[in-house]
């Protein structure tokens, strides 16, 4: 039962880092709308979109970092690098299953997982949102020279 509370913590927390990775990138984006920096063309709606991706893509080794230092302070791993290698195939719901975690401690890895296939679901969300509203930026804008080049009758 230690191992489903402290689990539901963890998730709770991971998801919350990765909430805010959201933030920050639904932020940086409206910041170059904003200074209309992207919205006008292909290429720098890409770059936003990539940018937009790397935060996102930090948000998840933020993640996995968190339930790797959970790993090793419940005495699971005796270093860093063994738990983060664990917390990703969990995370990423990838179930190498070459290491396996004590009987007290196993019910970490599905709620990591259940966490992981939650976050991956709300970046692809969010970056299907972010490109829709690029797309529709960049259609107004050029929807917009194009009637300014158009004389009226």
């Amino acid at each position: 039962m230690t191992a489903v509370l402290i689990g539901i913590g963890v998730t709770l927390s991971a998801l919350l880092v990765q909430g805010m990775a959201a933030e920050l990138s639904f932020r940086s984006v409206g910041a170059l709308l904003t200074r209309r920096a992207v919205g006008t063309s292909v290429w720098r709606n890409g770059i936003a979109t990539v940018m937009f991706i790397m935060i996102l893509w930090m948000g998840h080794l933020a993640q996995m970092t968190i339930w790797a230092a959970v790993f090793v302070t419940v005495g699971e791993f005796g270093t860093f690098a063994p738990a983060f290698y664990h917390s990703a195939v969990n995370y990423t719901t990838l179930g190498y299953g070459d290491i396996v975690m004590s009987p007290h401690w196993r019910l970490l890895g599905p709620q990591e997982a259940a966490g992981g296939s939650l976050a991956f679901g709300w970046s692809t969300a969010a970056i299907v949102t972010i490109v829709i509203r690029l797309l529709r930026v960049r259609r107004r804008n050029e929807e917009r020279a194009r009637a300014a080049v158009t004389p009226t009758p």
